[in-house]
């Protein structure tokens, strides 16, 4: 496998890369046949409002052309990331949210021929350095009865995160159930 490259994009260099990013997106995820202008239309939609949230942060991984990327904000402190979470939201997490010490995962992808080298925790390390946050907080599709756990939650898991519980859709339409996870940094 060719060497992996990790780099920072700003907000304003993470807009122009905007299509390539959906590239990398729609053949990571290979939603339903014939889904894929749906698909990728709604990751822009998200990647765009994602792109205005505070401290928008987003590492890329390349190699002759980009395998990777993960990007994330600052929660915002009026709580609203939580909105639609079933259950109680602990208070300490709650208090972190409202007083900006709270990071959003908002969305990981690594192309398949790129998963299982480390490329997606390496993405994780470079984009975490840089925040001062003292909650991270991650949502990823409900796992259903025909995938009893999505992706994204045995990667999560594997990181040693703990599942926080259920929220309502995210922002995509169409979207399903969200699985909530969270994580205190390693410092």
């Amino acid at each position: 496998m060719a060497q992996v490259y990790l780099r920072r994009l700003s907000r304003w260099q993470a807009e122009q890369q905007r299509e390539a990013v959906a590239d990398v997106y729609v053949s990571a995820y290979h939603g339903a046949a014939g889904a894929e202008y749906r698909d990728r239309q709604g990751f822009l939609t998200r990647f765009e409002k994602h792109g205005r949230q505070p401290d928008f942060d987003m590492v890329v991984a390349d190699s002759g052309g980009l395998v990777g990327c993960l990007y994330g904000y600052r929660a915002d402190r009026t709580g609203d990331w939580w909105a639609g979470f079933r259950g109680e939201v602990p208070t300490e997490f709650e208090e972190l949210t409202a007083s900006g010490r709270a990071f959003v995962l908002a969305e990981l992808m690594v192309l398949p021929a790129h998963r299982r080298h480390g490329v997606a925790t390496d993405l994780r390390t470079r984009l975490l350095a840089r925040h001062d946050t003292e909650l991270i907080v991650s949502a990823v599709p409900r796992p259903g009865p025909a995938v009893p756990e999505a992706p994204g939650s045995a990667l999560l898991r594997s990181w040693g995160w703990l599942d926080l519980g259920t929220s309502g859709p995210g922002d995509a339409p169409g979207a399903s159930d969200r699985q909530v996870w969270v994580r205190r940094p390693v410092r």
